[in-house]
């Protein structure tokens, strides 16, 4: 029997997050509906757009750019600092939603998720009513849209929930595949990025109809394994199943912070040293997972950049454990040069639910009862709610943005 699969895809999901929960707590302003963006620093100017308005579409700002050339787009532009905790309970109650019908959820991203919906007609009913059924008790439930795509493999599910924002359902089977997918501009097939398209375009190539009908060899000839690869998903090709993960497949979390000034003694550098540990580790135990490896990185203000990691002895996701590590990774690099940029990452995850005791270390349970306070205290107030007190007369804390240049919960690059 032919597999159908879902992909659901959240609209604007910080944006579309961050406005619901800021209309449910008496908020008149729909963010939604006005130029309006998430990411970076909007006090500082600094940092990247992490995702727009569907208004602030029309002043051209794209996601990645820096918030200095979106204002300058559109100096009205509202911008918003993220908040990750927020995001990862909007996200964990979508997928707590799709528990609900699926046995088999593939968490795709923080805002996406693939749902294998094969053999399930005569539970559920048809797909695509099913699919209408999904995205408007997610919108009633929830406050946000989604966009659902149907097919019966990956790649066209997801290319379909492209096909048509916000708030839609939309097939692309393999018989529809000429008439819809194949008239789209070659950068709208998965896989094709900025690097391959004007490699393509200068082949006479512009529709992903076009690779679709190149000979399969020859294009592999030209870009090798890649070009294989795109010929295939132009033809709608490809078999990766739907695996049961409803955790993200998170690769590294990590913040970094631009400072405006120069920084040349060591207590000021670890106390935005610790902030951002803060920042990273309320992210990593909202994302379920503890890390075994701690990196910094530090750029002088005459741009000399380099990094630093280590590996714990135990995985963990304390604030004083990480912070203690990033301590000595700090001392251990820094040659006293005038510090402009520092950044704090984990990688190399375990599920958290499998912690592993230390003998040597009584004092972890107590550790962790604090962070979840503190993590609790921040989520039902704001972060602004409880903080250390070597912050109490420094605006240091307030100089961290919710993202720097290294960015959280990164897209997967493959589907495989």
């Amino acid at each position: 029997m032919s597999r159908i699969i879902f992909h659901v895809d959240v609209n604007s999901a910080y944006l579309s997050w961050e406005a619901t929960y800021r209309l449910q707590h008496g908020e008149t302003l729909d963010l939604r509906t006005i130029p309006s963006a998430i990411g970076g620093n909007p006090k500082k100017r600094h940092g990247i757009i992490l995702t727009k308005s569907i208004p602030a579409k029309k002043y051209k700002i794209k996601t990645g750019e820096s918030l200095m050339e979106a204002y300058k787009k559109c100096p009205n532009l509202h911008v918003v600092a993220p908040n990750y905790a927020l995001y990862m309970k909007c996200s964990n109650a979508l997928t707590d939603i799709f528990k609900e019908y699926f046995h088999k959820i593939d968490r795709y991203s923080i805002d996406e998720s693939f749902l294998d919906f094969t053999n399930m007609e005569h539970i559920l009913g048809p797909p695509v009513e099913f699919a209408y059924f999904l995205k408007n008790r997610i919108k009633k439930e929830l406050g946000f849209t989604v966009s659902v795509g149907i097919s019966s493999n990956k790649l066209l599910a997801k290319m379909a929930s492209d096909m048509k924002k916000p708030d839609a359902v939309t097939t692309l089977f393999p018989d529809e595949i000429k008439e819809k997918m194949w008239p789209l501009p070659i950068e709208d097939l998965f896989m094709v990025g900025r690097a391959t398209s004007p490699k393509l375009r200068r082949m006479g190539i512009h529709t992903i109809g076009d690779i679709a009908k190149m000979d399969h060899q020859l294009i592999k000839a030209m870009l090798k394994s890649h070009g294989s690869m795109i010929w295939n998903y132009a033809n709608g090709i490809e078999y990766s199943e739907v695996k049961k993960n409803d955790k993200l497949n998170i690769k590294g979390i990590g913040n970094s912070t631009t400072i405006s000034f120069d920084v040349t003694n060591e207590k000021e550098a670890l106390m935005f040293i610790l902030s951002l540990c803060e920042t990273v580790t309320t992210r990593l135990r909202e994302s379920g997972y503890i890390a075994r490896t701690v990196v910094i990185s530090i750029k002088t203000n005459t741009f000399n950049h380099w990094s630093h990691q280590c590996k714990l002895n135990f995985a963990t996701n304390n604030t004083t454990k990480i912070f203690q590590a990033a301590k000595k990774l700090f001392r251990e690099s820094w040659n006293k040069e005038p510090i402009r940029h520092l950044g704090v990452r984990v990688t190399d995850f375990e599920p958290g639910e499998f912690v592993q005791l230390n003998l040597f270390d009584d004092d972890t349970e107590k550790q962790e009862k604090l962070d979840k306070v503190i993590d609790d205290l921040r989520n039902r107030f704001s972060s602004k709610a409880i903080s250390r007190g070597c912050f109490a007369n420094s605006d240091i804390k307030g100089m961290i943005g919710g993202v720097g240049d290294e960015d959280d919960y990164p897209m997967m690059r493959s589907l495989l």
